[in-house]
This record gives C-alpha cells, structure tokens and sequence, in this order.
C-alpha cells in the first residue's frame, strides 16, 4: 500500500509525512513536491520522492502511479484552487487512486469564510469524480495568529474584526495527525470530519495569552473589516491575501470558526493543543517566552 502526500514540503504536509512515519515504513510513503530538493530530509529518512506541480499537470500521473491513498492538500494559490486541484484528482483517476483525503475548510458547504467558495467546489469535483473520499473540514490553525507575534509584541497589540466570536482553532500537528489517521485507516467512519480544537477563544483571550506569557501589555483591538484590510495591506501583504484575512476574521464574528463536536480530539486520540502550548511554542523560537 502507497501513501502518498501532495505539498509535502509545506507547513502541513510536512508534518503529516513525520506523522505517517511514525507508524508506516517509509518505503510505503510518497512525497509530492514542486521542488524535490527540498525533500532531502525526508529521501533521507526513505521517503519516496515524486515531482508534482499542481500547474504542470504532465507531472501529476507519473507522480501518482502505483499510489493507493491520496492527500490531497490544498494548494495556496487563491484564486486558482480549483483548477490545480482539479489536475490532480484528474491524475488520481487515470492512475486509479482508491481513495482521495482532501483539506477542506470547516463546514466547507455553508461556511462565509473568504476560503470556502473554491473548497466547495474542490469537494463537488471530489464528488463527481468517482473516487472514493474523505473530506477534512480543517479550523484555523492556531499558527495563523502566531505568525504575527513579532509585529504584535512590537506594537502591543492584536488586530482583527472578529469581535467576541470565538475560534476553536488547533494546531498543525493536530490535523496532520487526523490527516494520517484518515488516511491509514482500515475503514474511516465517516466521509466528512468537522476539525476543530477543543477549547475555543477569543482574540482578546488571545492577547491576554501573549500578553501574560511574553511579560509585555498586549491588547486586542477591533476593526471595521475595511480598516483590517487596510491595516494588512499597508503591513505588507498583497491585497488579495489581506481581503481574504480580513473577510475571514469578520465572519469569524458569526461563528464560522467555531466548532463543538470534537472529531478532531476524537481521530488523533488526545486532545488537541492548547492556545498556551502554541503560543508558549511560538514565543520561545523568539526567545520571548516569559510564562511563569
């Protein structure tokens, strides 16, 4: 049986390649990657090594051939989703791939999510396919807001339009797990998983976090959505990018990335990391951490 994985040297598929390895041999795991040299790591640990560009569709069926299970992570091309995903699961039918997992978002078919639209429609593809799937709906992950500790500490404090609205976001690791506990599963109990962390919070808990483990005053502060997305823009990310943010941040006011019903705990078999343990993970690669 060959597992393989699409974007493998990207920040999920990374982690759900060292997830499979711990409980599969290596000669039983593929990585698909743009670049392959930058899966010398894992070629290294025995990892199969295929080339595979969503935009260069004459690379996906030799990357696909012989392979059994299939994850489907989904590209970060806004905008272009779709027809790369496309690609792919076009390939995983010639090359009779018996089951796609793919990275969905969290309640993919109802969700106002920025995201969601080109989900909804990777997932009708899945559907008309013939391929038999799985969809994991996946939260936030908690690193979303972490990646930006450095500007949050620098200015004391968290931007956003979410208002009150509480995210049960998790960790990385946490959905890379699900993804291979999904993908090795002898027979999965379901054909889509709504992946949520256990313990949600708001974004002034979130710089309440910060704040008491970095030793500095940090604060929330919410925006009009049009004066996020100005606040992104003029920090340097491409309008696009800062539209789907801001978007995104203030649907999160309604709930759309809160979830309760724990199938994300459930699948991986522990609960999923806390806000604490990712923000006390993220201060210390700053040499922040302060935490009592």
């Amino acid at each position: 049986m060959i597992y393989a994985v699409t974007g493998a040297t990207g920040h999920l598929g990374r982690h759900v390649i060292a997830a499979l390895l711990e409980t599969l041999p290596a000669s039983c795991i593929a990585a698909l990657v743009r670049t392959p040299s930058k899966a010398d790591d894992m070629a290294k640990k025995g990892v199969s090594i295929r080339e595979a560009e969503y935009d260069k569709p004459e690379t996906l069926l030799p990357a696909l051939a012989g392979v059994d299970k299939l994850l489907l992570v989904a590209s970060s091309k806004l905008g272009g989703r779709v027809a790369q995903h496309k690609a792919v699961i076009d390939a995983a039918k010639q090359a009779n791939v018996r089951l796609i997992a793919y990275t969905s978002v969290l309640r993919a078919d109802t969700s106002e999510l920025a995201v969601a639209e080109e989900h909804r429609q990777t997932e009708a593809l899945l559907g008309a396919s013939g391929i038999p799937f799985v969809l994991l709906r996946n939260g936030w992950y908690t690193e979303n807001y972490t990646f930006a500790l450095p500007s949050v500490l620098q200015h004391g404090v968290v931007l956003g339009s979410a208002g009150e609205g509480r995210i049960a976001s998790a960790a990385r690791d946490d959905y890379a797990e699900a993804a291979a506990a999904v993908l090795t599963a002898k027979e999965n109990q379901a054909r889509i998983y709504e992946l949520a962390g256990d313990v949600p919070f708001t974004m002034a808990e979130l710089a309440a976090e910060i704040s008491r483990q970095s030793g500095k005053r940090v604060v929330y502060r919410d925006m009009p959505e049009a004066d996020y997305r100005a606040s992104l823009v003029n920090a340097g990310l491409p309008e696009c990018n800062a539209a789907s943010f801001a978007r995104s941040s203030a649907a999160s006011r309604h709930g759309a990335l809160f979830d309760d019903g724990h199938q994300l705990s459930s699948l991986i078999g522990r609960p999923t990391t806390s806000l604490h343990d990712v923000v006390s993970r993220a201060l210390g690669g700053l040499g922040q951490r302060n935490d009592a």
